[in-house]
């Protein structure tokens, strides 16, 4: 991504500091109304918050240098700047989950021991409001973006609310005179957290160490290539992720005879055809005579 993409980098920043302020204003509520009455669930809550905003600055740091052109240093962009952002998103989220597990059976062992007020129901419920507006932002944003980080804050959001939904469940469960359901529920939403932070972190190590897509997205490239009316065969085809996009290299097959102008041309046209296809960034084409017999393996492109 880079900054001509109508201000993509502005609008990068914009839900960045979004996330960053949406934290801010979680911890300080729950903080303070779990600090007053000596809530652990809410002070849980915003403690993971913390950590929360601490990734959210991550990004808005780091992130934004997607955006730069390709430069003397980094020649091919920095598009793996998101998904090492994003990454670190989710060996966050995974140590809180297991942080809020841990607490979880700590309270279920050593029992809780909570002053109820309503303020605890009204600093929770502030929490899930302001953090399912951050989300929606986050999203709607992200839906011309594409970006990984963003896509990592916005489930952070969502493990927010359940968190909060969580920490509700477990005061209305000391009203009603059942302070297990506090620890029991904290314990559930902290292992549905630490799965979404261990598979954002399994997406963006692909993304990170040139992980090849899956059958059906060789099979899109193959087609497109082969659909290509002065194109007599496709062999060594690799395709590999460059960040969060895929990059094409592949040798493709044409006339030996063909005119020098006209092969290049075609090299251009299979380019483009290649580009435009959903998640490829760059493409490598390099044509050949057909005919010589020097493809010994995956002549078929597969």
């Amino acid at each position: 991504m880079t900054d001509g993409e109508g201000g993509g980098r502005h609008e990068f920043l914009r839900a960045s500091w979004v996330n960053v302020l949406g934290n801010v204003g979680k911890i300080v509520a729950e903080g303070g109304v779990g600090y007053l009455f000596g809530s652990v669930a809410l002070l849980a809550d915003a403690a993971h918050s913390l950590a929360d905003l601490v990734a959210s600055v991550v990004v808005l740091v780091w992130g934004r240098s997607a955006f730069d052109e390709p430069d003397a240093t980094h020649p091919h962009g920095h598009d793996r700047i998101e998904p090492l952002t994003a990454l670190f998103v989710g060996a966050v989220i995974s140590l809180l989950g297991l942080n809020l597990l841990y607490q979880s059976v700590d309270g279920l062992v050593t029992g809780t021991d909570i002053d109820f007020s309503i303020l605890l129901l009204a600093a929770l419920g502030f929490a899930i409001v302001d953090m399912y507006l951050v989300y929606r932002y986050t999203v709607r944003i992200n839906e011309r973006l594409q970006s990984t980080a963003l896509t990592a804050l916005a489930k952070d959001c969502l493990n927010d609310i359940y968190t909060s939904v969580a920490a509700i469940v477990g005061i209305l469960g000391v009203l009603a005179g059942y302070p297990v359901l506090d620890p029991l529920a904290g314990g559930l939403v902290s292992l549905l957290v630490v799965y979404q932070g261990i598979e954002i972190g399994r997406e963006n190590v692909d993304y990170l160490i040139g992980a090849a897509p899956g059958r059906e997205k060789r099979s899109e490239i193959n087609a497109a290539l082969r659909s290509h009316p002065d194109v007599q065969g496709v062999h060594d085809l690799t395709v590999f992720y460059d960040g969060p996009v895929l990059e094409v290299e592949v040798h493709v097959e044409v006339d030996g005879d063909m005119a020098f102008r006209k092969a290049h041309d075609v090299e251009s046209e299979l380019v483009d055809r290649l580009r435009s296809l959903d998640d490829v960034g760059d493409a490598h084409v390099h044509l050949d005579p057909s005919g010589i017999g020097e493809w010994k393996e995956r002549s078929d492109g597969s």
